[in-house]
Parts: C-alpha cells; sequence; structure tokens
C-alpha cells in the first residue's frame, strides 16, 4: 500500500493519469482528443514543468546561501561552508531570493497545475510570503539564546555522530573551513549584539545568565579535551599515517589557537559586555514595537492567524478541562489527599522514578517495542527508517530538554534519534513514559519527519520544509492516538498523557501571558507549579525556552486542535466510508504543511470520498 500512495503522489505530480498511462502500453490509434483538450493539456503541461523547475532551483539556491542546511538535508556539496546568516551582504541575498521567486511563481496559472502542484504552490507562496514579513523585524540583533546555541549546534555536527560526514581526508578538510567560517560567525555576532544594545532589542538577563556557562563549558586548557577535537580521536584507521600527523597538527593549531581563544572572547562579551546591557523584562512586549512582533511569531509558528488574547482564552479553557480530567484518574486510584497532593505524590514518591540512567533508556526501548506491534493497525504508511533511542550528550545535558528527536540521515545511513534526557531522573517519571515515546518517536515526530523526508515525486522543499504548527501538533494527535492503541488502559500511564497535554495547554498560557499580557518569569513558573505535577527543574527550564523562542510553544495545541477538529468533519461528513488509514495518508504524504493548506487537503478529500 504504501508503494501505491506513493506512485499516485508521483502521478500527481507530473500531471499523469490513468488514461496517460495506458496510452503508453497500447498500439497507438487516431486520437480522437479535441484540439481545444490537446491545449489544454500542453497549457497544464507547460505549466508543471515551470512550476517544478521554479521550485527546484530555489532549492539549489537557498542551499547554497545556507551550506549547513544542506549538510542536514544530505546536500553534501557545501560541507566545507559555514554560511554567516548575519552580514548584510547575507540579509540582502536573503531578501533577493524570497522577492525574485515569489514574483516568478505569480506567472505561473496555479490554475492549470495538477491538485498536488497546487498544494505545493500555495505552500510555496506562503513561506516566501512569511519569510518576507519576517524580514521587517531585527531578529539578527539577537543571533543565538540558551535554547539555540550555534555554539552547540557546531559542537554536535563535530562530534562524527551528527549531518557533518568525516570519513574521507577531504570530510576533515572541509570541517576545518567551516570551522574557520564558524570563528568569523562569532565576531559577526558580537557586532550585530552590539547594535541590538543600541537599538534596546537585547535578551532577558536571566537568558544571558544561562548562556554564560554554556560557553565557558566549551574552554579547555588542553586542546585535546575539546569536543570540538573529537574527529580527531574518531580518525578511520585507513587514514594513512601522514594524513593523521598532519589532520592533528592542523585541528590542534586551528582549535588552540584560533577557535578556543574565539569562544573565550565571545564569553568574555557575555560575561562583561552584553550582560550588563541585558533586558529587566521577561517579554517580547518589554522590546520595540515588541507586541506587534509577538502577534507575528504567534501567526508564524502556528500558521493561523489567531489573535493572541484567543489562544490565551483557549488556553485557560483547556487547563480547566484537563485539571478535571485528572481529578477523576485521581479518584479512580482512590487517592486520599486532593489534587496538589496527588501531583505532590507522583513527583516525589520512589516507585514513580528511575535510579539508573540506563534503565529510564532501556525502559523506553521496550516501549518502542510495544507500540510498533500496534502501528499497523492505524497506518498505511509508515517510514522505512528505524529509530534509536539515546541519552541526551553530557556536555548539554544540564540545559536541554526532557526530550527531543533528530531526523533519520537521507541517504539511510543514520537512524533518527530519540534523545531522552536522563540529567535529573526525578524529572523523567515513569508514569509520562508512553506519552512521551509517542510523541517524540513514532508515530509522532519519527513517522512525520522521516516520512516526509522519504516522499518521492514531491519538490525538494516539501521534503525537507517544517511548520511547528503541524509538525507538533501531529506528535500531540500522536498521543491522542495512543487512547485508541489500548496504550492508558493503566490509570497513570493515562495521567502522563493528561499531564503532557497539560503542558501543552499551559503553553497557550504562559507564552502569551509572558509576551503580551506583561507576566513575569516568576508568575509564569508559579503558573505551570499550580496547575501540573512537573518537576520544577522542568518547570524552570520551559519557561525560560518560551522567553527565548516566543511562540513556538504555541503551536502544539493548535496543530493538535486543528487536526482533530478535521478528523471529527470528516467522521462526521464520511459516516461508513470514513478510513482512519487513509485520513492519516492525508495528513502525512505531502511533507509539513500550514493549517490552512491543511485544512483545503483535508476538505478536497472529504469532497471526493462521498
Amino acid at each position: 500500500m504504501r508503494k501505491a500512495v506513493l506512485a499516485l503522489s508521483v502521478g500527481a505530480i507530473l500531471g499523469l493519469t490513468a488514461c496517460d498511462k495506458n496510452e503508453s502500453e497500447q498500439p497507438q490509434q487516431a486520437s480522437s482528443v479535441s484540439p481545444k483538450a490537446a491545449v489544454e493539456a500542453t497549457q497544464t503541461q507547460s505549466a508543471e514543468q515551470a512550476y517544478l523547475a521554479l521550485v527546484d532551483n530555489f532549492f539549489k539556491d537557498r542551499l547554497k546561501l545556507e551550506p549547513i542546511y544542506a549538510t542536514y538535508v544530505g546536500v553534501n556539496d557545501y560541507n566545507d561552508q559555514f554560511g554567516d546568516g548575519l552580514s548584510d551582504a547575507y540579509l540582502t541575498e536573503r531578501h533577493n531570493l524570497n522577492t525574485r521567486y515569489l514574483n516568478e511563481v505569480k506567472k505561473i496559472d496555479r490554475e492549470q497545475l495538477s491538485d498536488a502542484l497546487k498544494l505545493s504552490y500555495d505552500m510555496f507562496t506562503y513561506n516566501r510570503n512569511v519569510a518576507l514579513a519576517d524580514e521587517t523585524f531585527p531578529n539578527h540583533f539577537m543571533p543565538m539564546n540558551q535554547f539555540y546555541s550555534t555554539v552547540i549546534s557546531m559542537v554536535q555536527l563535530g562530534s562524527g555522530e551528527s549531518a557533518q560526514p568525516f570519513n574521507t581526508v577531504e570530510d576533515y578538510r572541509n570541517w576545518q573551513k567551516r570551522l574557520q567560517g564558524f570563528i568569523k560567525w562569532m565576531q559577526v555576532a558580537q557586532e550585530r549584539m552590539n547594535e541590538g544594545i543600541e537599538s534596546k532589542v537585547v535578551l532577558p538577563r536571566v537568558l544571558v545568565e544561562r548562556i554564560i556557562p554554556q560557553l565557558s563549558a566549551q574552554l579547555v586548557d588542553n586542546v585535546s579535551d575539546s569536543l570540538f577535537y573529537t574527529p580527531i580521536t574518531l580518525m578511520p584507521e585507513s587514514f594513512s599515517d601522514a594524513d593523521k600527523q598532519a589532520l592533528t597538527a592542523e585541528y590542534t593549531q586551528l582549535i588552540g589557537e584560533q577557535l578556543l581563544p574565539e569562544l573565550t572572547s565571545l564569553r568574555d562579551y557575555f560575561k562583561n559586555t552584553y550582560l550588563k546591557s541585558s533586558r529587566a523584562t521577561d517579554g517580547w512586549w518589554g522590546l520595540p514595537n515588541g507586541k506587534v512582533w509577538y502577534q507575528h511569531l504567534a501567526n508564524t509558528h502556528t500558521t493561523t492567524t489567531m489573535p493572541v488574547d484567543e489562544i490565551h482564552k483557549v488556553g485557560l479553557e483547556e487547563v480547566a478541562r484537563i485539571l478535571s480530567e485528572m481529578d477523576g484518574v485521581r479518584k479512580q486510584v482512590g487517592f486520599e489527599g486532593d489534587l496538589s497532593a496527588f501531583f505532590a505524590s507522583l513527583a516525589s514518591e520512589p516507585q514513580y522514578f528511575f535510579t539508573e540512567r540506563q534503565d529510564l533508556v532501556d525502559g523506553y526501548m521496550g516501549l518502542k517495542d510495544k507500540i510498533n506491534l500496534e502501528l499497523p493497525k492505524y497506518f498505511n504508511v509508515m517510514p522505512k527508517a528505524d529509530y534509536i533511542v539515546k541519552p541526551v550528550e553530557s556536555f548539554r545535558e544540564k540545559s536541554a530538554a526532557g526530550a527531543s528527536y533528530q531526523a533519520p540521515a537521507v541517504d539511510g545511513s543514520r537512524p533518527g534519534v530519540f534523545y531522552i534526557n536522563t540529567y535529573n531522573l526525578k524529572a523523567q517519571p515513569k508514569w509520562g513514559m508512553t506519552t512521551l515515546s509517542l510523541h517524540e518517536a513514532a508515530p509522532g515526530h519519527h513517522f512525520q519527519i522521516a516520512i516526509k523526508q522519504e516522499l518521492t515525486g514531491v519538490p525538494e522543499f516539501q521534503r525537507f520544509g517544517g511548520y511547528t504548527a503541524f509538525e507538533e501538533g501531529w506528535a500531540l494527535y500522536a498521543e491522542y492516538l495512543g487512547i485508541e492503541m489500548g496504550l492508558f488502559e493503566d490509570p497513570y500511564q493515562y495521567f502522563g498523557k493528561l499531564s503532557d497535554e497539560m503542558l501543552r495547554a499551559m503553553r497557550l498560557v504562559v507564552d502569551t501571558g509572558l509576551h503580551a499580557k506583561g507576566w513575569s518569569r516568576e508568575q509564569a513558573i508559579q503558573y505551570m507549579k499550580d496547575n501540573s505535577p512537573m518537576a520544577e527543574t522542568d518547570i524552570i527550564a520551559e519557561v525560560e525556552r518560551y522567553m527565548a523562542i516566543p511562540g513556538q510553544a504555541l503551536s502544539y495545541k493548535v496543530g493538535q486542535l486543528q487536526i482533530l477538529a478535521l478528523r471529527a468533519k470528516a467522521e462526521k461528513e464520511l459516516g461508513d466510508k470514513f478510513d482512519l488509514k487513509a485520513y492519516h495518508d492525508q495528513i502525512l504524504t505531502s511533507g509539513s504543511l500550514p493549517m490552512e493548506v491543511m485544512e483545503l487537503k483535508v476538505n478536497d478529500w472529504i469532497a471526493k470520498q462521498k
């Protein structure tokens, strides 16, 4: 079935029909096609060829502009380049790229495209418009935070376990050159942050305080102790002695004489210059034009036009509903005490936690096997790539999220990775494991992202682009599917599902509270303490994450509610004709979609099923 679905996708992209295929296999006969129909067919073919060529060229141009992105999607032509992302030249080139391609795509007659390419066209124009709107805000004045750090990303790339290849001597030379670009980037980043100080576009003080130790952790006395030295320790045995000696000497010099001094300079800049210029306000409202900027970020991340006040209201309603269900679980298990006492019990009693880090990882591997048995009942299309469970690396575990997912290599050489943070086992309760696995791995992020990468016959930007509302909305919907799969029969595991759902509902309240309603960091932390059993360390990390990347946390619940609403609509209108597997096909087999484009696709599918 999976091959059949993808074959249909290829056919749709190329504008082929069953009639086209049959004619190619049968002896040619005199055509009965009218001249008008022939002209229309030619126009359609011409429009589709023009569109596919245009978006293919855009993708190639974007890879040149964003060389590290190219490495992550498996294109290794630019592995020696860093791409600054901050200079005036870069900003101008990015603007010209989006403007040029938006103007060019508008010249193509959308109505001449197949249904699949109309969907693609809508996505492409949506992306260009959002990118151009984003340029009107000074994002480049705050080039890093404690959650998204170019330094940490470069450490991961240099570890030999990420997208950057280290198989040949040329690969090692490429990484050297990329590191030199990174060194230059740190210099430009300080210049941009100085402009931010002048414009009063700076990070909150507490976030700066989080960045300083992250940078300090990279500063070592011996070059061989640097995480950037890792490629040398992992050098292939097949390299000649001469190459090994040369690369060791070159990396030692580059790290010791250029990279470590520049990292020290960046750390000292944050400590001595930027910290005293950081702002006292915790939300985006404290920035120039901050409320307008935040509404733009909310729109971008949710791919909707929902006003932030409405999002806040939905969040309050969802928090109230979930609290009621949580209290139902408390009564079901016979807990004596109120809901706050139940929260305290679940957050502290030893039986709810592992005492060894490896036991936590092994527990998730066991869940993987259990969930995998249920998946064929709900999906026609499943990813070819597998995933593995790994603990978060020690160098970033103190500030990393509780869990995350890394996509598999596009060429199949590396599986997806479900990272679990084992730093604080008290923040990883056993009762939260089922829902976390459903969300981060299968059928959540692993299904959506791996299937997207494996699509054939679709433009490259669809395979590798993404929308947080779609991807996180799908992952939260995957948690909901766990109910139907029978994975939450244990009331404590169901409470874990409610607890994670509560987190996403609280995000609607707290994110909008911080950035649009003047909430303080402490007020946001207290709200989450009052409404969930989360560990305080997790709550603090969550709130500071919202402070760093406003609007992103809204996308989870907004996206899930949209996917559930479309499913409910399809079930109501199709009745006995509704096929859940087919519905999932509609959601997963076009890549990541803006909410409005996804709604158009599902509505069209419903109409064709009647």
